[in-house]
């Protein structure tokens, strides 16, 4: 059974994904498309958990179709096999680097010219996705579903007791002081964290997962409230009702836990779920009870139709662009890199729109690809 609107709800946030991960220029991005230097909250930084509750949200619709616990638990360990690793090609992709003027293979570590140790980052949004979606599967198979929502806010009251007591303790919600980064270093090393924020520090760590995890169960249960009552105006009312609940509870939290998606704090999890189900009932309004199928609709459904596969390839394409070298004025740059320079750039004094029209056309070019496979009913799954 497909969910029309989970699968527009998917294709939207892929879409948003593409538009921030695809900018023309990064030094030339209008506020809401970035990320919040620490604490806060952009449209930008609802994209990851959107994708990660409407994870659950499919669950909730796969999960019944197992009378086998044994073969179920096979499948969860597979799947979350081959997202990590396919992350993890991306991020050693396109396995090739410039040294100097040379293409030369690029090694698993390595040290640079100034004598800093680089690697190949371990973890990354695929590692995350991989990593929340087999632990919320696993105590969704092992725990009581009435007991579930108790559990859910138990992990995050867990996980925010472990930033607390095991963080720095003058600031332990902060860059230099989060507890996580430390078990980072210990277990992958270094040189294979994200270095982005000027030291050391994975925005998709080990322990982070925790709180992320939660997203997943959170999708779940929305899911399965949805698949056992009607959707009728007595469904959307329960979600408006609850959605406003988690808004509300994430903004009080945020006064004695910031909301933070770089260590994923626990009112962040609340506060983005409960966008996310106010944003799903909405669509479940206007997509399955009033039957509005309009363009709009079926252009973001082809994406959610293959988000897993679009994501990837969105990835890929300017991985392995980077390895095509034009020159351009005094300068070196990709083709991507050359099309908004001597295209985008010079629509506009205002250097951010040229940018954002070049993310959309991103946006277009992947959509092609979206709709062909919809068109076919070829639908890319692992």
């Amino acid at each position: 059974m497909r969910s029309i609107s989970l699968d527009f709800f998917r294709g939207f946030t892929v879409v948003l994904m593409i538009i921030v991960n695809n900018p023309g220029s990064w030094d030339y991005i209008y506020s809401p498309l970035d990320h919040s230097i620490w604490n806060g909250c952009t449209p930008t930084d609802l994209v990851f958990p959107f994708f990660l509750f409407a994870i659950g949200n499919s669950l909730s619709f796969v999960m019944n179709k197992y009378d086998n616990n044994k073969l179920l638990i096979i499948k969860i360990f597979k799947r979350f096999a081959i997202i990590f690793l396919i992350g993890l090609f991306l991020n050693w992709c396109p396995f090739f680097m410039y040294k100097g003027a040379a293409i030369v293979p690029k090694p698993w570590h390595w040290i640079n010219k100034n004598g800093i140790e680089q690697g190949v980052r371990v973890f990354g949004v695929l590692q995350r996705i991989a990593i929340c979606y087999l632990l919320a599967s696993l105590l969704i198979i092992y725990t009581n579903k009435k007991y579930l929502w108790a559990v859910s806010f138990t992990i995050l009251g867990f996980y925010w007791l472990l930033c607390v007591l095991l963080g720095a303790h003058n600031d332990p919600l902060s860059l230099q002081g989060y507890f996580g980064t430390d078990i980072d270093k210990s277990i992958v090393g270094v040189a294979h964290l994200y270095k982005g924020e000027g030291i050391p520090f994975d925005p998709e760590g080990i322990m982070s997962n925790i709180s992320a995890m939660v997203e997943v169960l959170f999708g779940f249960l929305i899911g399965n409230m949805i698949i056992q009552k009607e959707k009728n105006h007595e469904l959307l009312t329960t979600l408006l009702l609850i959605g406003a609940a988690f808004l509300l509870l994430g903004y009080m939290l945020d006064y004695f836990v910031p909301i933070n998606k770089k260590i994923w704090s626990c009112s962040f999890t609340i506060y983005t779920s409960g966008l996310a189900i106010l944003l799903l009932s909405f669509l479940t309004y206007f997509i399955d009870l009033k039957k509005k199928n309009l363009f709009v609709t079926n252009f973001f459904i082809s994406f959610g139709k293959n988000p897993l596969f679009i994501f990837v390839l969105s990835g890929l394409i300017p991985r392995v662009l980077n390895l095509i070298h034009i020159k351009s004025d005094d300068d070196v740059v990709n083709p991507l890199e050359w099309l908004y320079e001597h295209i985008f750039q010079n629509l506009s004094k205002d250097f951010r729109f040229g940018s954002f029209l070049f993310s959309l056309l991103m946006v277009f070019f992947y959509w092609i690809i979206a709709y062909v496979l919809d068109k076919r009913k070829i639908y890319i799954k692992v």
